[in-house]
């Protein structure tokens, strides 16, 4: 897709001597409307048999997956991870079509998504602020009330670790676990109920799960989405709600409505100019 560059039209006006004292003409520049554009950095199928926990890719310097199953299978793209970005979109997909988004603003710009996902020690920071800039659910879309996303209000927490669990994405209008539990009750995605959240290593690859779905899983066994977790007993494997891409951009703030179909990157058109 072609992006259209900065236009800079120079506008001259020429006024009589007599009007203007014999000055030099003026000129004014006018600056075009830009499109933006987003970038695929991440998607999770939570039933492609590679699991994306809280100890996997997130904070690593690597490429995942490969570009000609970015949408299908487990995707993460280094070059994207590592670009300085302002907005967010999280959006739940079927095979590339668009079925819900979230776009979100980070209270800090210009930081790369590898910088803030190493950033674990302390970690648990809500990163974006105002809620989201704007949120589309189809109206045909099923499974929306336990989603870790669509089904939970707020902002976006990265590195939210407990205990000795971690999730690297929640959203804050739902039960975030304090410091010291160790209540396995905190869902998102990329979770993992036995490593050590403040370094994102572990021992226990048994007890690492891609996605969890909103429940109280305290005393209770835990439903994740599709077959991408451990052989931690307490697991039981759901149904899958679709794959969860996560795109990035610097300037772009609104996203493709349910129905359209995703690519790796994409122009759109910004809702707002903040500054």
């Amino acid at each position: 897709m072609k992006v259209r560059s900065k236009v800079l039209v120079l506008v001259w006006l020429f006024f009589c001597p007599s009007c203007r004292g014999g000055e030099a003409p003026e000129t004014v520049s006018v600056e075009e409307k830009q499109s933006a554009l987003w970038y695929l950095a991440m998607n999770l199928n939570p039933a492609d048999g590679h699991i994306m926990d809280y100890t996997t890719g997130w904070a690593e310097d690597r490429f995942i997956g490969t570009y000609s199953r970015a949408l299908t299978h487990d995707f993460l793209s280094r070059v994207v991870w590592n670009e300085p970005v302002s907005y967010i979109a999280l959006v739940r997909h079927w095979k590339g079509v668009v079925e819900a988004v979230k776009v979100f603003r980070f209270r800090e710009s210009s930081r790369s998504l590898l910088s803030r996902f190493k950033d674990m020690n302390p970690g648990r920071e809500v990163v974006t602020e105002g809620g989201p800039l704007e949120e589309h659910i189809s109206i045909s879309a099923q499974n929306m009330a336990d989603d870790p996303v669509f089904s939970v209000e707020g902002d976006l927490a990265f590195n939210w670790g407990y205990g000795n669990n971690g999730v690297r994405i929640v959203l804050t209008g739902g039960h975030l676990s304090r410091l010291i539990d160790n209540d396995d009750n905190t869902h998102g995605l990329g979770n993992h109920f036995a490593c050590n959240p403040l370094t994102g290593n572990t021992t226990h690859k048994e007890w690492a799960h891609e996605i969890s779905n909103i429940q109280d899983s305290g005393r209770n066994p835990t439903v994740v989405q599709g077959t991408d977790h451990g052989s931690g007993s307490k697991y039981i494997s759901g149904p899958v709600y679709g794959n969860y891409a996560i795109f990035v951009s610097k300037t772009a703030n609104t996203f493709l409505k349910p129905g359209n179909m995703l690519d790796i990157e994409i122009e759109i058109k910004p809702r707002y100019k903040f500054f």
